[in-house]
């Protein structure tokens, strides 16, 4: 199945680039790997504002996470024109805006590293680093950036 036909399938539909709210770029390419500068979580529309073991729960984080990864893959998509040129999902690092005692940020995470999956099987399988911080621009929920090596 091609990746747009699963996509629609999933019922995902893919956002156009946002535009950088810093001085930064949201895609760059070198040689076969495209970098994709980290993406915050959004819910209609607008930042999705929160604290992991605060005021929100994992399950929610989880839908915050896999928010950013549809937001990724339209950059993505900007970037190759493509997404069938992607070999694999190289690399994700998700920030999770977390409360001292919260230890979940992995389960977060699978929220974007299962839509990976889903979406490019195989090849979606990837690197992963999940880290707790203090805050996420914005007051964020999380922030997930990707690597992909690329045809």
């Amino acid at each position: 199945m091609s990746i747009q036909a699963k996509l629609q399938q999933l019922g995902i539909e893919l956002p156009p680039v946002a535009v950088p709210a810093a001085a930064y770029v949201p895609f760059v390419r070198t040689g076969n790997l495209v970098f994709l500068s980290g993406h915050i979580a959004k819910k209609d529309g607008k930042v999705w504002v929160g604290q992991l073991g605060v005021n929100l729960g994992t399950d929610e984080g989880k839908q915050a996470a896999r928010a950013v990864a549809i937001d990724l893959l339209g950059t993505l998509q900007a970037a190759l024109g493509d997404l069938e040129r992607v070999r694999r999902i190289v690399k994700v690092m998700s920030l999770v805006n977390s409360a001292p005692t919260f230890t979940e940020q992995h389960l977060v995470t699978n929220g974007a590293s299962e839509l990976f999956a889903e979406v490019f099987g195989e090849r979606g399988a990837h690197a992963r680093s999940a880290f707790g911080v203090a805050q996420i621009p914005m007051g964020a929920c999380v922030e997930i950036e990707l690597v992909a090596e690329v045809d």
